[in-house]
């Protein structure tokens, strides 16, 4: 009996770690549902971020489908491990100053480690695993605070500030790039770009287009024409 007992102990002692490490992982999947709306677990299909598959042992900026890196990011030289995403996760600015991602950084030290036990198996490769999390309405933005405020009136479209004054837009495989009148190109995934036209009192001048942030993410916009055929006009088919 005495046997009996010990074995059972030392089974408990050595499935503990194992049950840890599922529960934090599921806790993990269930908040990397603010994730879906820019990353997906699947090789290759890149949304608003890159794909994050095959991530741990990826150096930063590499992967060669996405093509809207920052150029801070894409030099950063950075190895994505373990040590690097929880660092990353806890404040991107801090860690590449001048990146592109609309993330704060996930300030509990608990939720980090579920969402990297999560990751870390969700990313190695081989087939996607299925997964019933959904992504939430509104995604990562409900929790990052508009870039215009809500309500209130529209700007005039005919007055505008250089930065949201289009110059010329390039198309790219998956990639609007918007270059304003302050010297500055945008580069949009083409889901996350909008295109309008406003013939109102409002609206733009005739060949002078404007680009206005649009939801609450900064990668999200939209390019107000003053008539439907300068959008084809305007945008040049260019990698």
């Amino acid at each position: 009996m005495h046997c009996l007992v010990v074995a059972v102990f030392a089974g408990v002692l050595t499935s503990a770690p194992v049950l840890a490490q599922q529960d934090a992982a599921s806790r993990g999947e269930r908040d990397f549902r603010a994730c879906m709306p820019c990353h997906s677990l699947e090789p290759d299909r890149n949304m608003t971020g890159p794909s994050l598959a095959g991530l741990w042992g990826r150096k930063a900026g590499s992967l060669e489908s996405f093509e809207r890196y920052s150029d801070a990011l894409k030099s950063s030289g950075i190895i994505w491990d373990d040590r690097s995403l929880d660092a990353w996760l806890t404040d991107p600015d801090r860690m590449v100053p001048g990146n592109d991602m609309p993330f704060n950084g996930i300030k509990d030290g608990h939720a980090r480690a579920d969402l990297l036990a999560f990751l870390k198996e969700a990313t190695k490769p081989g087939p996607e695993p299925q997964r019933n999390a959904r992504a939430p309405m509104g995604g990562m933005g409900g929790m990052m605070g508009g870039m215009m405020g809500g309500g209130g009136r529209d700007p005039d479209l005919k007055s505008l500030e250089p930065s949201m004054q289009v110059k010329a837009i390039t198309y790219c495989h998956d990639t609007y790039r918007v270059t304003t009148a302050d010297g500055k190109t945008g580069a949009f995934w083409e889901r996350n770009l909008r295109l309008k036209t406003d013939s109102g009192r409002d609206g733009p001048h005739s060949g002078a287009p404007a680009l206005v942030p649009a939801g609450m993410m900064g990668d999200r916009a939209d390019v107000i024409f003053a008539a439907p055929d300068e959008i084809s006009k305007t945008i040049e088919g260019r990698c």
